[in-house]
């Protein structure tokens, strides 16, 4: 039996402790002039003593740091422990990785939150306002322009720059020079395409255009030019790279503001309704820029010769003085430069676009110069802990994974198990990495909500997340059995990305698009330096050329199991039909039985 009370004993209950004022009390009241209009009473503002701030800011910091701590720590304990417990090596520098995971950690925070307060508003009030004021080419060409700048403010990109040190110039010359002589040419290439990236999906959004056309005919020169490329040995290690790149430009600052400039261009012209706004911009930022950087390196390789890469490399590694260098070019003043680098052009870009073009103040400026500060504050407590912490500890991990099953000198009692099973046990190291990884992205469960949403129910949100948690891991598990078997990589991308292909022909466009942008989505500030130091040094124990092509196997598996879990969502939606439809059939049949007795 339920129990009752009564609602004036409710209400009393509900008010105990409360002290009710009037509004006369707080607000004061208004005055007119002569004419009868209101006169304006200056607002005293508000002053608060130091502890009432810290307990004003306490509770939202601990919650946004709580979010980073999440998704950092996990992964750090697991490879931590794996490398104690399971290779039975201890962590090197361990206090300098913990304090370097926690800039990690702090630095997201302070970006993602800058993102948030600074750079997002200011990209969403040029998306809206732009396309209005503005004719459409030059609003296509300020989004290519913006594509160049938001590459060059991605976290992760700073870990492929600093992926140059790792790569020996006898055994890769190509691929030395492209991230070493190169490195500039290299990241505004990438800036570029994904600049056309965008722009290709502006127009997609203006006109409607189907997304499996634009991937059909993206692959194609992009499978062409890996299948030339791979003809030449030295060429073939550029590869790795080339792929890698798609997933180091889809991250925490290109996605939102290249989309909400898209969408506001697509609401500008009242074709920003669909269901589908928002997709297709990722996948093809994270496609044109292979593309980019296969041309680039077939232009190094046909105005390059490597023995002349081998002797600059030699000619460089003897000048080079660490402590000579002014201290913006050591670390930690490096990495400060590069966050500031990397952020401050891309706002006054925006800026001079909203004055010059719009004509419009910063609206709420306090709290958008808050945002972009805190933004580049964070960028570069992050840049500092992917030196000191994120490099280091996946790069110690990676190294000595191999030591399971094979000799490594850095690894004392190498090879620690018999060869099958360390290498089973490398294997699964990778597979759970790439899976636990993906359960910590923040944008996955974003993405499997749009997907839900997106199809009525029809694809859930835990299907979504444990199929793209599952690509992944198989894909990162791949790309290490690779670095073990030295196998090529374009025996493993082609086929690939053809059963993808196969798999979007059939599939609907709702799937495909959740399913290509699901690339875009795992490969985070976090998993990409993370998984890119790991292959590296990986790579370096087992004497591979190079430790490339991790990160563009873990972007095709989420693909292709997203769209095999839809074609088994729609199997199993029309089984249930089909017994639906004969139970209605028995039962008619039944009904009419009884009608003839």
């Amino acid at each position: 039996m339920k129990n009752s009370i009564r609602y004036g004993d409710y209400l009393r209950v509900l008010g105990a402790g409360r002290q009710q004022i009037s509004l006369r009390d707080v607000v004061p009241p208004v005055t007119r002039d002569a004419s009868g209009q209101p006169i304006s009473v200056p607002r005293p503002k508000l002053k608060l003593h130091g502890s009432e701030i810290v307990g004003l800011l306490r509770p939202y910091a601990y919650i946004r740091f709580a979010e980073q701590f999440r998704a950092v720590v996990p992964l750090a304990l697991y490879l931590a422990l794996f490398q104690v417990l399971i290779l039975r090596q201890l962590v090197e520098d361990s206090w300098l990785i913990t304090g370097g995971l926690f800039a990690v950690i702090v630095g997201l925070m302070l970006f993602m939150e800058g993102l948030k307060l600074g750079l997002m508003p200011f990209g969403e009030l040029i998306g809206h306002t732009l396309p209005r004021k503005s004719p459409l080419p030059l609003v296509l060409f300020i989004t290519l322009l913006l594509g160049i700048g938001v590459t060059f403010a991605e976290p992760a990109i700073g870990a492929l720059q600093a992926a140059g040190q790792n790569v020996s110039a006898e055994r890769a010359p190509y691929l030395w020079a492209l991230l070493n002589q190169w490195v500039g040419t290299l990241v505004l290439v990438v800036g570029a395409s994904v600049g056309l990236a965008a722009v290709l999906g502006t127009l997609r959004f203006l006109y409607g255009w189907s997304l499996k056309p634009l991937i059909y005919a993206s692959l194609l020169p992009i499978l062409g030019l890996t299948v030339y490329g791979s003809t030449d040995p030295e060429f073939a290690k550029v590869m790795g790279l080339a792929w890698d790149t798609g997933a180091v430009t889809t991250g925490p600052v290109t996605v939102p503001l290249v989309l909400s400039l898209g969408i506001g261009i697509s609401a500008a012209a009242g074709k920003g309704g669909s269901g589908l706004s928002g997709f297709g911009i990722v996948t093809l930022a994270s496609l044109f820029p292979v593309l980019g950087v296969l041309l680039l390196a077939l232009y190094v390789a046909a105005t390059s010769d490597p023995a002349e890469i081998i002797a600059f490399a030699a000619h460089a590694a003897t000048i080079v003085d660490t402590d000579a260098l002014p201290w913006y070019e050591r670390s930690p003043g490096l990495e400060v430069v590069l966050g500031i680098r990397a952020i401050l052009p891309l706002v006054l870009f925006l800026f001079l676009i909203l004055k010059l073009i719009l004509r419009q103040d910063l609206p709420r400026r306090g709290e958008m110069l808050l945002g972009i500060g805190l933004t580049i504050g964070g960028m570069c407590i992050f840049n500092i802990g992917l030196t000191y912490g994120l490099s280091m500890l996946g790069a110690g991990a990676g190294s000595l994974v191999p030591a399971a099953f094979m000799e490594v000198p850095a690894a004392s009692g190498s090879p620690l198990y018999l060869y099958p099973v360390g290498l089973s046990l490398a294997l699964v190291f990778a597979w759970l990495l790439g899976f636990g990884a993906t359960l910590a992205e923040p944008a996955l469960n974003a993405l499997g909500v749009t997907a839900e949403q997106l199809t009525n129910g029809f694809f859930r949100k835990r299907m979504l997340i444990t199929s793209v948690s599952l690509g992944v891991a198989f894909g990162i598990a791949a790309g290490v059995a690779k670095l073990v078997f030295e196998l090529p990589l374009v025996w493993m991308i082609v086929p690939a990305y053809l059963v993808a292909a196969f798999l979007t022909s059939i599939s609907s466009e709702e799937f495909v698009n959740v399913a290509w942008d699901s690339a875009g989505v795992t490969t985070g500030p976090i998993t990409v330096p993370l998984v890119l130091a790991m292959g590296l040094g990986f790579g370096n124990a087992t004497n591979a050329v190079e430790g490339f092509g991790i990160l563009c196997l873990a972007s095709i598996g989420p693909i292709i199991s997203v769209l095999l879990a839809g074609q088994l969502a729609r199997f199993k939606a029309a089984m249930q039909a089909r017994a639906a439809s004969s139970e209605q059939e028995g039962s008619g049949g039944d009904n009419e039985a009884q009608v003839l007795t």
